[in-house]
């Protein structure tokens, strides 16, 4: 478990030049300090992509069972087996949490599988994606077609270029806002600390909602609390679920999500999916039971990441 101050002494570890020393007699073995003392490893059938883009290493590799691989500085975003439990649940958590979501700010998801999510609900208007790397774009769109086929669609505008400033610029612009990041070493560790949370809380409209990609309950409990804490100051209402998927670390995946509308209640979806919509948006992960049950966190979890900071037990017993 990481504290956030801790993960700057853990870049170099992670952030190495052109890692085809990660693949060795035929298996790509996934390590890194963020999760120290394990290791996840995939039988490799050919390496379709590899290069060094301007921000980090890029590399898509053809797995024996998991189909196409895309790995960005030696750690795996995404396979074709199982990106859709992510895709769906980042997506549609917070998008059947707001009444009428229309205008939505993606930031990263440079495989296209949140957008592609996204522009499935028909009251979604209008879609910004703000993704650095080019580069991860163009791969995906060659080698992940499935995910990246969002990035077709008349709802979108594609920004290429740094988040943050985008955001600075466009104020009290977006029903929802999600950011699909990479863990927080390199270029995506700013999208972890309080001032990111901040100016997405700017960049939302009133009533607006925002999910970020929340780390791992088994690997970063320290993490996950101290953001939970710093998006209480600025939210009235903050949750963090979680899904699971087999090839990211441990197996799971969680979610922070945060409102601006105090009524807010994250563990009943606003509009609850019938079956029919299931089908007709082809979910393989997401449904409206799935949403209610994924902010019900194991004992261990929960004790650490709903443990607030005496101070504002204190502040809350005064309003």
């Amino acid at each position: 478990m990481l504290p956030s101050f801790t993960l700057p002494c853990y870049i170099a570890s992670c952030w190495r030049p052109l890692l085809m020393e990660n693949i060795k007699e035929g298996w790509f073995r996934e390590t890194c300090a963020l999760w120290p003392g394990q290791a996840l490893s995939l039988q490799v059938e050919s390496v379709l992509y590899h290069q060094r883009s301007k921000f980090q290493d890029v590399m898509v590799f053809k797995s024996k069972t998991y189909g196409n691989v895309l790995v960005l500085d030696g750690v795996i975003q995404c396979t074709e087996r199982d990106e859709f439990s992510y895709q769906e649940m980042i997506a549609n958590l917070p998008l059947c949490s707001h009444p009428n979501p229309k205008k939505v700010l993606i930031i990263g998801g440079g495989d296209g599988g949140v957008l592609r999510e996204v522009i499935k609900h028909r009251s979604v208007e209008s879609v910004v994606q703000c993704e650095i790397d080019e580069d991860v774009i163009n791969v995906s769109k060659k080698f992940l077609p499935e995910m990246a086929k969002g990035f077709f669609s008349p709802k979108l505008t594609l920004n290429v270029g740094d988040g943050f400033e985008f955001m600075k610029q466009n104020q009290d612009a977006f029903d929802v806002i999600i950011t699909d990041s990479s863990d927080p070493v390199g270029p995506a560790e700013s999208l972890f600390k309080e001032s990111y949370y901040q100016l997405m809380k700017t960049a939302l409209r009133d009533g607006g909602i925002l999910c970020c990609q929340g780390e791992c309950q088994w690997l970063h409990l320290d993490l996950i609390k101290e953001m939970r804490t710093f998006c209480k100051s600025l939210f009235p209402v903050v949750d963090y679920a979680y899904c699971t998927i087999p090839t990211y670390p441990s197996g799971q995946i969680g979610f922070m999500l945060c409102s601006k509308n105090p009524e807010t209640n994250f563990r009943q979806p606003e509009r609850q999916l019938t079956s029919e919509e299931v089908e007709s948006m082809k979910l393989k992960y997401y449904n409206s039971e799935i949403h209610r049950a994924a902010f019900v966190l194991p004992e261990f979890a929960r004790k650490v990441i709903h443990m607030l900071p005496r101070f504002f037990h204190v502040m809350f017993s005064l309003i």
